[in-house]
């Protein structure tokens, strides 16, 4: 269906029909879809716009969604969907960025001109570029709708890939493999830490053989020395130490599709305390994958973790791990279920997620996570690297 090709129109089908269930079930005539990876997912549509108001429609009487979005990205809607043109509706030129009117403003006009102004319309609260000035505007221009959080519906509807979208993470995987190992291959006493990234970024957008690279959602994560005691730290021009800790967390992306990796390396002959950490954190990842099968709930993964680490006096008092995909910046989670105590979410096959195993003290850390496919005989692993504290000497 898409002008890019991604899936077939039977995929786009399949998905739209899945979503309206949902709305029926949440008692919805309409969903307003401003999340770019959700855009995508019903859609295709993919282009670096989401810095200004768009989303997708969809109601419950129409077979297809409806793009909205900046006339000068309308044709990237033609290039990369296959919306009928009357299903792409572009908002004036000169709503970007005004002081008093809106994008909005023309959304809520459309939705008045359907005949949609009296009906249930769910938003998306939570999506990252949904801000407060689009729901004043839309909710201002639509006094006879009732308007509710849908609660990220459409990102629940993507928790389960298909075959087709468990093609692209696992050639992701692939690339973040081969991105991690180029990064390790250049980490050296003295070398800028830029250098690194600069090497992180090369290896990302060339991918591998067959599979070209993407933009990842998040940039790569490279604390380094005592900045490993906090996981989201970036990079400086600074040399690499001479000793100590330093790590990597990075993603391989196929045409929007993600598979993350967190390693860490020590620079210098490594503590005991250290590598026996790591050891347990490969230990704790291992007895989550076995647990990660379908019927399993995320819960029980976070349990077989933690009493990994409870045997050896560890603790991590965050969650494990959360799902990936199809994503955009500034996050590649899809804000669903979590790997934590009190989430019953049952697994089920093609389920993707990131094992964010880590443990973060008050003067290092050590992190060495998976991406994995729930399967029936436990996780998948999505990446090939070495699974332990990685030692330059």
């Amino acid at each position: 269906m898409s002008g890019s090709g991604r899936f077939t129109e039977a995929e786009y089908a399949r998905r739209l029909a899945d979503v309206k269930r949902r709305m029926e079930k949440a008692g919805f005539d309409l969903i307003v879809c401003q999340d770019p990876a959700n855009m995508c997912w019903l859609t295709g549509y993919d282009g670096w716009s989401f810095y200004v108001p768009q989303c997708v429609l969809v109601h419950l009487e129409e077979d297809r969604p409806i793009w909205f979005g900046r006339a000068q990205d309308a044709k990237s809607a033609r290039m990369t969907t296959g919306l009928p043109e009357q299903n792409i509706v572009p908002f004036s030129e000169r709503l970007v960025q005004h002081p008093v009117e809106h994008p909005y403003d023309e959304l809520a006009g459309l939705i008045r001109a359907r005949g949609w102004d009296r009906a249930r319309i769910g938003v998306e609260m939570d999506a990252h570029y949904y801000t407060a000035r689009c729901h004043a505007h839309l909710v201002g221009g639509l006094p006879g709708a009732r308007f509710a959080n849908n609660h990220d519906l459409v990102n629940w509807a993507r928790l389960v890939k298909s075959d087709g979208e468990l093609a692209l993470i696992r050639e992701a995987g692939a690339i973040c493999s081969n991105a991690m190992n180029r990064a390790i291959d250049r980490m050296r006493p003295g070398v800028p830490q830029n250098h690194v990234i600069a090497e992180i970024y090369h290896a990302q957008i060339m991918g591998v053989a067959g599979s070209g690279g993407d933009y990842a959602a998040i940039c790569p994560l490279m604390p380094v020395g005592e900045g490993t005691s906090t996981p989201h730290l970036t990079w400086s021009d600074a040399p690499l130490p001479d000793s100590g800790l330093a790590t990597i967390e990075i993603a391989g992306v196929r045409r929007r599709y993600h598979a993350a990796l967190t390693r860490t390396v020590h620079f210098g002959k490594a503590p005991a305390a250290l590598s026996d950490m790591a050891k347990v954190i490969v230990e704790g990842v291992d007895a989550g994958l076995e647990m990660a099968r379908p019927g399993n709930t995320a819960e029980q993964v976070e349990a077989a973790w933690q009493a990994v680490l409870r045997r050896n006096e560890l603790k991590k008092e965050s969650r494990v791990g959360y799902p990936v995909g199809l994503a955009y910046p500034p996050d590649w989670g899809e804000r669903t279920a979590s790997l934590r105590p009190g989430d019953k979410t049952e697994l089920q096959p093609g389920m993707c997620f990131h094992f964010m195993a880590g443990v973060w003290l008050n003067d290092f850390g050590v992190a060495i996570s998976e991406s994995f496919v729930v399967a029936e005989r436990g996780g998948e692993r999505l990446c090939d690297v070495t699974r332990d504290l990685i030692v330059i000497d």
